[in-house]
């Protein structure tokens, strides 16, 4: 069992790595707290087809890896 959570914390590790990577490389849209008051309607405009561009393969990675993230925390409060 002991080798089973130490594969769990070096894979928690390297999740949480590949997240800030992708963070990182994702443009910043510029929007911030001005798109929480004007609703945000930029994006809009920009880009209808996100899922063919970088930016939408970025998100989708960072979700998943999120998830990922999430399910890898359950678990390993649940081992110890």
């Amino acid at each position: 069992m002991e080798a089973l959570t130490w594969i769990f914390r070096i894979v928690f590790l390297l999740v949480c790595v590949v997240i800030i990577a992708l963070v990182l490389m994702q443009d910043s849209k510029g929007e911030g707290l001005s798109a929480a008051i004007t609703g945000g309607t930029r994006s809009t405009f920009i880009s209808k087809n996100r899922g063919r561009t970088k930016e939408g393969m970025l998100s989708r990675l960072t979700i998943v890896f999120s998830v990922l993230f999430i399910v890898l925390s359950i678990v390993l409060d649940l081992m110890q």
